[in-house]
């Protein structure tokens, strides 16, 4: 049952923009602290990226050789969401896979920097790797078991809203923000404008944060902000019958098409990876479908002969701005402080959390409230690692749940 002690009461008002996983995370833990908090999302609740990815539970060794920091990160975030969403996490462990002489030849770096960041890698005969899962390539050459797994892009950031709404925030989805009343040098009140109204509301707020992901760009933009954000579109497939049950990746720095996630009753290949600069109306295309289906049949031979499920892309909220595919920005996050030396007159009492992945969402929404603590001078630490969260079917049972709250 999900009983935790939330702090007094500060009285200050909270404004949360984007209803995605770390928006979520973010308005529980400003809750736990004893924030008021109100949450909008222009559309349903995780219908932006957060509810477009894979749903892969990194353990981090994805990023272990290029940045230790971040997949020790990710490690722990993946034990914390493991223990307080049991119910919607899948923890069954990855395989990487080295299908090429190449790909073998860097299985000791590999495993030697996933032991550096905390995670318990260690290679297996692939025979042994097959014995788990039989659909790994039988010409592979080298095998790598993580503790990877895979959770539900969905049922997830429920929990938290859940959790959140238990605890009094207010939840918005189909109220897009449109602009921000800036008095006296400070962030006044959101201007919000419910879907299919005529009118627009002023919601009243001491703080304001971002936390829409790859929109960050657009919603800066009406407080006259330049936020540093790369919408970054990757595809993915997603096939009918589970090919494995284990996330199974391949042996290699970080590229396309190298992961397959089971999901419920689905696989899914994941990604490529591109820029843009609107991640509104993103579609894959055909050479992106083909060329995922073929890199899966190097993983798992025979995925692209299942029938396809699914295809869609998501676009990945990158923290800075670099040419080409973007994949030079680091995957780590940042709390952009609108208050700051250089930001432009009367950003003060707004923030912008950008970057980061879907694993670590509670630690960003941590860092987040951090932030709006130290900006309104509470002094209270984060918690949301302390409590179980509640299921994600609480979010719409009868207790918690009015349709008419829009």
């Amino acid at each position: 049952m999900f009983d935790p002690s939330p702090a007094p009461a500060t009285g200050a008002r909270v404004c949360v923009i984007g209803g995605g996983g770390t928006g979520a995370a973010l308005a529980y833990d400003l809750c736990l602290r004893g924030f008021s908090v109100t949450l909008l999302e222009k559309g349903e609740l995780t219908s932006g990226t957060t509810g477009r990815h894979h749903g892969q539970l990194h353990s981090g060794a994805r990023y272990a050789v290029g940045d230790r920091a971040i997949a020790r990160e990710c490690m722990e975030e993946t034990l914390i969401l493991r223990r307080i969403a049991p119910d919607a996490v899948e923890y069954n462990g990855g395989v990487f896979v080295a299908v090429s002489d190449d790909e073998a030849d860097y299985a000791p770096a590999f495993t030697a920097a996933c032991l550096e960041a905390g995670i318990p890698a260690r290679e297996v005969p692939v025979a042994e790797a097959r014995s788990w899962e039989p659909a790994i390539n039988p010409a592979a050459r080298r095998a790598v078991w993580v503790p990877d797994g895979a959770f539900d892009a969905f049922r997830v950031p429920l929990a938290f809203f859940a959790a959140a709404r238990a605890l009094g925030a207010v939840i918005r989805p189909f109220v897009e923000a449109i602009g921000f009343d800036v008095t006296g040098g400070r962030v006044r009140a959101v201007i919000a404008r419910p879907y299919g109204s005529a009118g627009d509301e002023r919601i009243e707020c001491d703080y304001v944060v971002s936390a829409t992901g790859a929109w960050a760009g657009a919603v800066g933009r009406l407080a006259g902000l330049d936020v540093p954000i790369t919408p970054a579109p990757g595809t993915m497939v997603a096939v009918r019958g589970r090919v494995s049950d284990m996330v199974v990746s391949r042996l290699a720095p970080p590229g396309d098409g190298d992961i397959v996630v089971p999901q419920r009753g689905l696989s899914i290949i994941g990604t490529t990876q591109r820029v843009v600069d609107d991640p509104d109306g993103i579609l894959p295309n055909d050479d992106d479908v083909a060329f995922l289906l073929g890199r899966a049949d190097e993983l798992c031979p025979g995925f692209s002969k299942r029938p396809i499920h699914a295809v869609w892309a998501a676009a990945r909220p990158l923290a800075g701005r670099a040419a080409g595919d973007g994949r030079s920005i680091s995957r780590d996050f940042m709390v952009l402080d609108h208050a700051a030396p250089g930001s432009p007159p009367g950003s003060s009492g707004m923030a912008t959390l950008i970057g980061g992945k879907a694993t670590v969402l509670r630690a960003m929404a941590e860092k987040a409230a951090d932030h709006v603590c130290m900006a309104l001078g509470v002094g209270e630490a984060c918690r949301t690692r302390d409590y179980v969260l509640p299921s994600w079917r609480e979010y719409y049972a009868a207790r918690h749940y009015s349709g008419g709250e829009r």
